[in-house]
């Protein structure tokens, strides 16, 4: 379906591109396709070869590393994700550097003023995503990479043109925005893997819901093609280079060295063998996921027209997986020389994700010398999801006995242009976490924001061995980046 030939009949006549608004479950947010592919096509069109990424989690991480592999072939590479960390320009990102405020402005001036024109109102979102295909059409990117904002079929950026889309991708489902997608994760993948294109690739990352796979076998007219496995191997020097110190937090404390991996791509005649300095093992599966992308790329038939088999050698592929960031995604940060691990865990998978991570890190650490862990934490206020459901998997952590855990609940600055986002009470999280592990002390701050975090952060620095874990939503995690930069 082309938006830019819109019509209501045309659009349900494609299953997986239903104009069928989601049933209204407490809504603010108005889910539908009706308005954007009416205003898309008033619009100069869009033509840039485009990969779209769908998930509950991970779907960040999997663009950041298929748009560091494209760009390492020296193709220009738009990428979109949403929420931005720090300032909506970050959303909208070519070559690695987010779009200059005069780019966006007149861009999104053009969105807007077609929208008056033609009386056709528009949610903030899909300004943003209309601006976004804007800036990469002028641009003449390569490539895209485009992350889905939430759920997938009625998603703004389901408005790509079928012609555009090169792969399709679904990263691990889970539950997570049940009020607007559904109330099961079989549900909630079907609304995401509604994203497919008919005879095009769609790559499945691995899933902990087998419903996920029966739900996307069901909806996809297409080939489903599975991650690729990628694998710890020993670090090569020869390959490698000298190996980094381990993890210490005694002064001066070392953070995690990288990860040294290696990935069969059936497409090429020789292994991928990297380094990966996004941590824990769900980042392997993520990069499994991107690379299972990068060989449909260079294997399916319907990819064969963009003439990529030379540009993607193992070489290049290892140099972008190397150079892959993705901030506030267990990342390590030193304040005042204080170890902070910064991640957006919000939800009950991610959360669960962030356990692991630790319960594995920790175990690392100098058995004879006392640690404390003090989690610095605040959540979105997201019903029917409650706070105990996402902190559950971090209370009580099984920890060895020299660790100590206490926790500073707290709030988050509310994002611009999204009033539908609101901050857990932190007395509330206080609660949940007293009912999960008694005993936990937990100190609420009233403080949001740069100031908040100021305070906290200042507060721990110069304290023993102790590791900072800010966590639980992105909106903290941004407020943490601000802070940040004020310090350089």
């Amino acid at each position: 379906m082309q938006c830019s030939d819109f019509d209501q009949s045309a659009l349900a006549s494609h299953p997986s591109r239903s104009i069928d608004p989601l049933p209204a479950r407490s809504m603010s947010i108005d889910l539908t396709l009706d308005r954007i592919c009416a205003l898309y096509g008033l619009l100069p069109p869009y033509t840039r070869p485009t990969i779209h990424v769908a998930g509950t989690n991970g779907k960040g991480s999997v663009s950041a590393f298929l748009s560091s592999i494209l760009g390492a072939s020296g193709m220009s590479v738009g990428r979109y994700n949403s929420p931005h960390l720090l300032t909506v320009y970050d959303s909208i990102v070519i070559n690695n550097a987010s779009v200059d405020p005069e780019t966006y402005s007149s861009c999104k001036a053009l969105v807007e003023s077609a929208s008056k024109q033609h009386a056709l109102p528009i949610s903030s979102f899909e300004v943003l995503t209309l601006t976004a295909l804007m800036i990469f059409e002028q641009a003449k990117v390569d490539f895209v990479v485009m992350e889905v904002g939430l759920g997938g079929r009625l998603d703004a950026t389901n408005v790509l043109p079928d012609s555009c889309v090169a792969v399709s991708v679904l990263t691990a489902v889970d539950l997570d925005h049940q009020a607007f997608l559904g109330t099961t994760v079989a549900e909630i993948a079907k609304e995401k893997a509604a994203i497919a294109r008919v005879g095009k690739p769609f790559v499945l990352g691995p899933q902990s819901h087998d419903a996920v796979a029966a739900v996307v076998n069901e909806v996809v007219d297409g080939d489903v093609l599975p991650a690729l496995r990628v694998v710890p191997r020993e670090w090569s020097v020869p390959v490698d280079g000298p190996e980094p110190p381990p993890f210490s937090l005694s002064p001066p404390w070392n953070p995690p060295p990288p990860f040294a991996v290696e990935c069969v791509l059936p497409s090429l005649s020789e292994p991928v063998r990297a380094r990966t300095s996004l941590r824990g093992a769900h980042q392997l599966q993520n990069l499994g996921t991107a690379l299972g992308v990068i060989d449909a790329l260079l294997s399916h038939a319907s990819c064969s027209d963009l003439g990529l088999r030379q540009r993607l050698t193992a070489e290049v592929i290892s140099a972008g997986v190397e150079a892959t960031r993705w901030p506030g995604r267990l990342s390590f940060h030193s304040v005042r020389d204080l170890p902070v691990l910064v991640d957006g865990a919000h939800n009950p998978a991610s959360s669960l994700t962030l356990a692991r991570y630790l319960t594995q890190l920790l175990s690392t650490a100098d058995p004879s010398k006392r640690i404390s862990v003090t989690y610095v934490l605040a959540l979105s206020h997201s019903p029917p999801k409650k706070p105990a459901e996402t902190l559950a998997p971090l209370f009580p952590l099984a920890l060895p006995p020299n660790v100590d855990v206490d926790v500073v609940a707290m709030g988050f600055s509310l994002p611009e242009g999204m009033p539908w986002i609101k901050c857990e009470e932190p007395g509330v999280l206080r609660d949940a976490i007293h009912g999960l592990a008694p005993g936990t002390e937990v100190k609420v701050v009233e403080a949001a924001g740069e100031n908040g975090l100021r305070g906290v952060l200042e507060s721990l620095a110069g304290d023993g061995d102790r590791l900072v874990v800010l966590a639980g939503s992105l909106y903290l995690v941004a407020d943490f980046y601000r802070f940040v930069n004020t310090l350089y």
